[in-house]
Protein backbone atom coordinates (compact mmCIF):
# COMPACT_ATOMS: atom_id res chain seq x y z
CA UNK A 1 0.00 0.00 0.00
CA UNK A 2 2.75 2.26 0.81
CA UNK A 3 4.91 1.61 -2.34
CA UNK A 4 1.49 2.07 -4.48
CA UNK A 5 0.92 5.58 -2.60
CA UNK A 6 4.64 6.98 -3.83
CA UNK A 7 4.64 5.81 -6.92
CA UNK A 8 2.83 9.09 -7.83
CA UNK A 9 5.19 11.06 -6.01
CA UNK A 10 8.62 9.66 -6.93
CA UNK A 11 7.10 10.15 -10.40
CA UNK A 12 6.41 13.81 -9.75
CA UNK A 13 9.85 14.44 -8.44
CA UNK A 14 11.71 13.18 -11.13
CA UNK A 15 10.03 15.39 -13.32
CA UNK A 16 10.48 18.39 -11.32
CA UNK A 17 14.11 16.90 -11.04
CA UNK A 18 14.41 16.95 -15.25
CA UNK A 19 12.81 20.50 -15.29
CA UNK A 20 15.25 21.89 -12.69
CA UNK A 21 18.05 20.45 -15.21
CA UNK A 22 16.39 21.67 -18.16
CA UNK A 23 16.50 25.06 -16.50
CA UNK A 24 20.23 25.22 -15.95
CA UNK A 25 21.11 23.77 -19.12
CA UNK A 26 18.77 26.67 -21.18
CA UNK A 27 18.80 29.43 -18.63
CA UNK A 28 18.03 32.07 -21.23
CA UNK A 29 15.51 30.02 -22.74
CA UNK A 30 13.48 29.98 -19.71
CA UNK A 31 13.98 33.30 -18.70
CA UNK A 32 12.53 34.28 -22.34
CA UNK A 33 9.39 32.16 -21.94
CA UNK A 34 8.62 33.38 -18.33
CA UNK A 35 8.67 36.84 -19.56
CA UNK A 36 6.50 35.43 -22.56
CA UNK A 37 4.22 33.82 -20.38
CA UNK A 38 3.76 36.92 -17.69
CA UNK A 39 3.05 38.70 -20.89
CA UNK A 40 0.10 36.59 -22.08
CA UNK A 41 -1.05 36.55 -18.27
CA UNK A 42 -1.17 40.67 -17.81
CA UNK A 43 -1.81 41.76 -21.40
CA UNK A 44 -4.70 38.99 -22.39
CA UNK A 45 -5.83 36.63 -18.92
CA UNK A 46 -5.95 39.19 -16.27
CA UNK A 47 -7.99 41.87 -18.03
CA UNK A 48 -10.01 39.44 -20.05
CA UNK A 49 -10.61 37.36 -16.51
CA UNK A 50 -10.31 39.11 -13.71
CA UNK A 51 -13.78 41.33 -14.27
CA UNK A 52 -15.54 37.58 -14.54
CA UNK A 53 -13.99 36.90 -10.98
CA UNK A 54 -15.04 39.63 -9.29
CA UNK A 55 -19.29 39.80 -11.14
CA UNK A 56 -19.18 35.92 -10.12
CA UNK A 57 -18.35 36.36 -6.73
CA UNK A 58 -20.71 39.18 -6.07
CA UNK A 59 -23.60 37.88 -7.92
CA UNK A 60 -23.26 34.57 -5.83
CA UNK A 61 -23.00 37.13 -2.28
CA UNK A 62 -26.33 39.01 -3.95
CA UNK A 63 -28.21 35.38 -3.88
CA UNK A 64 -28.87 35.34 -7.90
CA UNK A 65 -27.40 32.17 -7.79
CA UNK A 66 -30.18 31.12 -5.60
CA UNK A 67 -32.74 32.64 -8.10
CA UNK A 68 -31.33 30.62 -11.01
CA UNK A 69 -31.08 27.80 -8.97
CA UNK A 70 -34.91 28.01 -8.27
CA UNK A 71 -36.26 29.10 -11.63
CA UNK A 72 -34.17 26.56 -13.76
CA UNK A 73 -34.47 23.52 -11.52
CA UNK A 74 -37.36 22.01 -13.43
CA UNK A 75 -34.93 22.19 -16.83
CA UNK A 76 -31.81 21.83 -15.32
CA UNK A 77 -32.30 18.48 -13.50
CA UNK A 78 -34.17 16.27 -16.66
CA UNK A 79 -31.51 17.42 -19.17
CA UNK A 80 -28.12 17.21 -17.27
CA UNK A 81 -29.64 15.77 -13.70
CA UNK A 82 -28.32 19.20 -12.25
CA UNK A 83 -29.81 21.14 -9.84
CA UNK A 84 -31.36 24.19 -11.00
CA UNK A 85 -28.26 26.32 -9.36
CA UNK A 86 -25.98 24.56 -12.07
CA UNK A 87 -27.23 26.82 -14.84
CA UNK A 88 -25.53 30.44 -13.52
CA UNK A 89 -22.46 27.96 -14.00
CA UNK A 90 -23.20 26.99 -17.15
CA UNK A 91 -23.92 30.40 -18.12
CA UNK A 92 -21.07 32.28 -16.58
CA UNK A 93 -18.37 28.92 -17.85
CA UNK A 94 -19.68 29.60 -21.27
CA UNK A 95 -19.64 33.42 -21.50
CA UNK A 96 -15.82 34.33 -19.53
CA UNK A 97 -14.37 30.84 -20.38
CA UNK A 98 -11.94 28.62 -18.81
CA UNK A 99 -11.41 28.39 -15.84
CA UNK A 100 -14.47 30.30 -14.51
CA UNK A 101 -16.87 27.35 -14.80
CA UNK A 102 -14.31 25.35 -12.32
CA UNK A 103 -14.24 28.26 -10.06
CA UNK A 104 -18.06 28.60 -9.44
CA UNK A 105 -18.56 24.80 -9.25
CA UNK A 106 -16.30 24.79 -6.36
CA UNK A 107 -17.91 27.78 -4.39
CA UNK A 108 -21.11 25.64 -4.84
CA UNK A 109 -19.63 22.82 -3.85
CA UNK A 110 -18.35 24.72 -0.50
CA UNK A 111 -21.88 26.01 0.20
CA UNK A 112 -23.36 22.31 0.45
CA UNK A 113 -25.38 23.13 -2.94
CA UNK A 114 -23.78 20.56 -4.97
CA UNK A 115 -22.47 16.79 -4.20
CA UNK A 116 -19.45 15.47 -6.15
CA UNK A 117 -21.28 13.64 -8.99
CA UNK A 118 -23.13 17.20 -9.52
CA UNK A 119 -19.73 19.00 -9.21
CA UNK A 120 -18.04 16.87 -11.78
CA UNK A 121 -21.04 16.71 -14.20
CA UNK A 122 -21.12 20.38 -14.10
CA UNK A 123 -17.50 21.11 -14.75
CA UNK A 124 -17.06 18.47 -17.19
CA UNK A 125 -19.23 20.52 -20.02
CA UNK A 126 -18.32 23.99 -18.62
CA UNK A 127 -14.52 23.64 -19.27
CA UNK A 128 -15.39 25.76 -22.26
CA UNK A 129 -13.41 28.83 -24.42
CA UNK A 130 -15.09 32.43 -24.13
CA UNK A 131 -16.31 33.41 -26.96
CA UNK A 132 -14.00 36.39 -27.37
CA UNK A 133 -10.85 34.41 -27.46
CA UNK A 134 -12.80 32.01 -30.52
CA UNK A 135 -13.81 34.55 -32.38
CA UNK A 136 -11.31 37.03 -31.87
CA UNK A 137 -8.18 35.57 -31.28
CA UNK A 138 -8.86 31.83 -33.21
CA UNK A 139 -10.98 32.90 -35.89
CA UNK A 140 -10.03 36.76 -36.65
CA UNK A 141 -6.07 36.54 -34.86
CA UNK A 142 -4.61 32.98 -36.00
CA UNK A 143 -6.96 32.25 -39.14
CA UNK A 144 -7.10 35.76 -40.75
CA UNK A 145 -10.39 34.71 -41.64
CA UNK A 146 -14.20 36.07 -39.51
CA UNK A 147 -16.00 33.40 -41.71
CA UNK A 148 -14.98 30.70 -39.55
CA UNK A 149 -16.22 31.29 -36.38
CA UNK A 150 -19.54 30.08 -37.23
CA UNK A 151 -18.60 26.59 -37.52
CA UNK A 152 -15.94 26.56 -34.26
CA UNK A 153 -19.02 28.01 -32.23
CA UNK A 154 -21.24 25.52 -33.19
CA UNK A 155 -18.60 22.47 -33.07
CA UNK A 156 -17.12 23.91 -29.56
CA UNK A 157 -20.17 24.45 -28.19
CA UNK A 158 -22.61 21.98 -29.25
CA UNK A 159 -20.29 19.37 -28.80
CA UNK A 160 -19.66 20.70 -24.72
CA UNK A 161 -24.20 20.27 -24.82
CA UNK A 162 -23.24 16.86 -26.09
CA UNK A 163 -21.01 16.36 -22.98
CA UNK A 164 -23.53 17.49 -20.76
CA UNK A 165 -26.22 14.92 -22.04
CA UNK A 166 -23.78 12.35 -21.63
CA UNK A 167 -22.36 13.26 -18.31
CA UNK A 168 -25.59 12.67 -16.81
CA UNK A 169 -25.36 8.94 -16.52
CA UNK A 170 -21.96 9.53 -14.66
CA UNK A 171 -22.93 8.67 -10.96
CA UNK A 172 -26.49 7.84 -11.67
CA UNK A 173 -26.91 5.92 -8.81
CA UNK A 174 -25.30 9.35 -6.75
CA UNK A 175 -28.03 10.79 -4.84
CA UNK A 176 -29.59 13.73 -5.94
CA UNK A 177 -29.64 17.12 -3.97
CA UNK A 178 -32.59 17.21 -2.39
CA UNK A 179 -32.60 21.07 -0.91
CA UNK A 180 -33.18 22.00 -4.21
CA UNK A 181 -35.94 20.05 -5.72
CA UNK A 182 -39.05 21.65 -3.21
CA UNK A 183 -41.26 22.62 -5.52
CA UNK A 184 -42.84 26.11 -5.49
CA UNK A 185 -46.46 25.78 -3.25
CA UNK A 186 -49.53 26.10 -5.90
CA UNK A 187 -50.49 29.52 -4.69
CA UNK A 188 -47.09 31.44 -5.70
CA UNK A 189 -45.41 31.08 -9.34
CA UNK A 190 -42.03 29.98 -9.74
CA UNK A 191 -40.50 33.61 -10.51
CA UNK A 192 -41.86 34.88 -6.90
CA UNK A 193 -40.29 31.56 -5.08
CA UNK A 194 -36.96 32.45 -7.03
CA UNK A 195 -36.88 35.70 -6.17
CA UNK A 196 -37.82 34.33 -2.18
CA UNK A 197 -34.32 32.14 -2.37
CA UNK A 198 -32.67 34.90 -3.67
CA UNK A 199 -33.47 37.27 -0.80
CA UNK A 200 -32.89 35.27 1.66
CA UNK A 201 -29.60 34.15 0.30
CA UNK A 202 -28.50 37.64 0.74
CA UNK A 203 -30.26 37.42 4.16
CA UNK A 204 -27.43 34.50 5.06
CA UNK A 205 -24.73 36.28 3.31
CA UNK A 206 -25.44 39.17 5.64
CA UNK A 207 -22.23 41.20 3.82
CA UNK A 208 -22.66 44.58 3.65
CA UNK A 209 -21.79 46.11 -0.10
CA UNK A 210 -18.56 47.39 0.36
CA UNK A 211 -17.23 44.57 2.08
CA UNK A 212 -18.64 42.20 -0.43
CA UNK A 213 -16.98 44.15 -3.23
CA UNK A 214 -13.82 44.02 -0.90
CA UNK A 215 -14.23 40.41 -0.96
CA UNK A 216 -14.89 39.72 -4.38
CA UNK A 217 -12.00 41.63 -5.70
CA UNK A 218 -9.35 40.06 -2.74
CA UNK A 219 -10.89 36.44 -4.04
CA UNK A 220 -10.53 37.56 -7.60
CA UNK A 221 -6.40 38.55 -6.96
CA UNK A 222 -5.78 35.58 -5.55
CA UNK A 223 -7.24 33.24 -8.08
CA UNK A 224 -5.61 35.17 -10.75
CA UNK A 225 -2.14 34.48 -9.10
CA UNK A 226 -2.46 31.34 -9.24
CA UNK A 227 -3.98 31.49 -12.56
CA UNK A 228 -1.03 33.60 -14.10
CA UNK A 229 1.40 31.51 -11.94
CA UNK A 230 0.41 28.18 -14.19
CA UNK A 231 0.38 30.02 -17.07
CA UNK A 232 3.93 30.91 -16.61
CA UNK A 233 4.66 27.65 -15.24
CA UNK A 234 3.69 25.97 -19.04
CA UNK A 235 5.10 28.72 -21.23
CA UNK A 236 8.20 27.62 -19.67
CA UNK A 237 8.04 23.71 -19.91
CA UNK A 238 6.80 24.07 -23.37
CA UNK A 239 9.95 26.33 -24.60
CA UNK A 240 12.27 23.46 -22.23
CA UNK A 241 10.89 20.30 -23.75
CA UNK A 242 10.85 22.06 -27.18
CA UNK A 243 14.85 22.78 -26.85
CA UNK A 244 15.06 19.52 -25.16
CA UNK A 245 13.68 17.85 -28.84
CA UNK A 246 10.49 16.33 -26.54
CA UNK A 247 8.06 17.86 -28.61
CA UNK A 248 9.94 17.04 -32.38
CA UNK A 249 9.73 13.68 -31.40
CA UNK A 250 6.44 13.69 -30.24
CA UNK A 251 5.34 15.50 -33.47
CA UNK A 252 7.07 13.35 -35.45
CA UNK A 253 5.43 10.32 -34.03
CA UNK A 254 1.73 12.00 -34.88
CA UNK A 255 2.83 12.49 -38.52
CA UNK A 256 3.34 8.95 -38.74
CA UNK A 257 -0.06 8.69 -37.90
CA UNK A 258 -1.32 11.28 -39.62
CA UNK A 259 -0.08 10.13 -42.64
CA UNK A 260 -1.82 6.53 -42.33
CA UNK A 261 -4.92 8.28 -42.08
CA UNK A 262 -4.90 10.36 -44.86
CA UNK A 263 -4.12 13.74 -43.36
CA UNK A 264 -1.85 16.62 -43.34
CA UNK A 265 1.23 15.75 -41.61
CA UNK A 266 2.06 19.79 -40.25
CA UNK A 267 -0.93 19.43 -38.11
CA UNK A 268 1.25 16.98 -35.65
CA UNK A 269 2.60 20.50 -34.10
CA UNK A 270 -0.68 22.14 -33.59
CA UNK A 271 -1.90 18.59 -31.49
CA UNK A 272 1.25 18.92 -29.48
CA UNK A 273 1.51 22.15 -28.44
CA UNK A 274 -2.63 22.15 -28.07
CA UNK A 275 -1.72 19.20 -25.81
CA UNK A 276 -0.12 21.39 -23.17
CA UNK A 277 -1.51 25.13 -24.17
CA UNK A 278 -4.17 26.20 -25.70
CA UNK A 279 -2.97 29.42 -27.89
CA UNK A 280 0.09 27.95 -28.83
CA UNK A 281 -1.82 25.03 -30.62
CA UNK A 282 -4.86 27.39 -32.04
CA UNK A 283 -1.89 29.72 -33.18
CA UNK A 284 -0.26 26.36 -35.01
CA UNK A 285 -2.91 24.67 -36.75
CA UNK A 286 -3.57 28.36 -38.04
CA UNK A 287 -0.57 29.02 -39.20
CA UNK A 288 -0.13 24.78 -40.92
CA UNK A 289 -1.77 25.91 -44.54
CA UNK A 290 -2.83 22.44 -44.99
CA UNK A 291 -6.61 23.00 -46.16
CA UNK A 292 -9.11 25.35 -44.19
CA UNK A 293 -11.49 22.47 -42.98
CA UNK A 294 -8.44 20.59 -41.56
CA UNK A 295 -7.10 22.85 -39.67
CA UNK A 296 -10.22 23.64 -38.42
CA UNK A 297 -11.20 20.61 -37.38
CA UNK A 298 -7.55 20.52 -35.12
CA UNK A 299 -8.43 23.79 -33.74
CA UNK A 300 -11.52 22.96 -32.43
CA UNK A 301 -9.72 20.01 -31.23
CA UNK A 302 -7.58 22.05 -29.06
CA UNK A 303 -10.28 24.66 -28.29
CA UNK A 304 -12.34 21.78 -26.64
CA UNK A 305 -9.05 20.26 -24.88
CA UNK A 306 -8.49 23.25 -23.14
CA UNK A 307 -4.42 22.10 -22.70
CA UNK A 308 -2.53 20.58 -19.43
CA UNK A 309 -2.51 24.29 -18.73
CA UNK A 310 -6.36 24.86 -18.40
CA UNK A 311 -6.03 21.04 -16.58
CA UNK A 312 -3.68 22.15 -14.12
CA UNK A 313 -6.07 25.50 -13.45
CA UNK A 314 -9.42 23.93 -12.99
CA UNK A 315 -7.20 20.85 -10.36
CA UNK A 316 -6.10 24.10 -8.80
CA UNK A 317 -9.49 25.48 -8.30
CA UNK A 318 -10.72 22.57 -7.47
CA UNK A 319 -8.40 20.94 -4.90
CA UNK A 320 -10.34 21.89 -1.24
CA UNK A 321 -13.13 19.24 -2.67
CA UNK A 322 -13.07 15.99 -3.22
CA UNK A 323 -14.37 16.20 -7.18
CA UNK A 324 -11.84 14.12 -9.06
CA UNK A 325 -9.96 14.88 -12.39
CA UNK A 326 -10.76 11.52 -14.10
CA UNK A 327 -14.06 12.45 -15.28
CA UNK A 328 -12.81 15.80 -16.55
CA UNK A 329 -10.06 14.39 -18.11
CA UNK A 330 -12.16 11.89 -20.00
CA UNK A 331 -14.90 14.85 -20.90
CA UNK A 332 -12.51 17.02 -22.43
CA UNK A 333 -10.99 13.83 -24.52
CA UNK A 334 -14.28 13.15 -25.52
CA UNK A 335 -15.53 16.82 -25.90
CA UNK A 336 -12.57 17.20 -28.16
CA UNK A 337 -13.10 14.32 -30.65
CA UNK A 338 -17.27 14.84 -30.50
CA UNK A 339 -15.80 18.85 -31.93
CA UNK A 340 -13.70 17.21 -34.63
CA UNK A 341 -16.70 15.22 -35.66
CA UNK A 342 -19.21 17.92 -35.75
CA UNK A 343 -16.36 20.06 -37.69
CA UNK A 344 -16.63 17.69 -40.58
CA UNK A 345 -20.21 17.19 -40.29
CA UNK A 346 -21.32 21.11 -40.18
CA UNK A 347 -18.97 22.15 -43.13
CA UNK A 348 -21.10 22.10 -45.75
CA UNK A 349 -23.46 24.25 -44.26
CA UNK A 350 -21.28 26.65 -42.22
CA UNK A 351 -18.12 26.21 -44.05
CA UNK A 352 -16.70 30.30 -44.80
Amino acid sequence: MLRTLTRPASITGLIALLIVLLMAVFPSQTLESALRGLSIWWQVLFPALFPFFVISELLLGFGIVHFFGKLLDPLMRPLFRLPGIGSFVVTMGYVSGYPVGARLTAQLWEQGLVKRAEGERLVAFTTTSDPIFLIGAVSVGFFHNAALAPVLAAAHYGGAFIIGLLMRFHDRHEPVTESLRRAPSRRSSRLVEATKAMHEARLMDGRSLGKLLQDSIQSALRLMMVVGGLVVFFSVVMELLTHAGVVEALAEGLRLLFGAVGLPAKLADAIVFGLFEVTLGARAAGEAGTGLMHQAAIAAWILSWGGLSVHAQVLSLLSRTDLRYMPLMLARLAHAFISVALVYLLWGWLAP
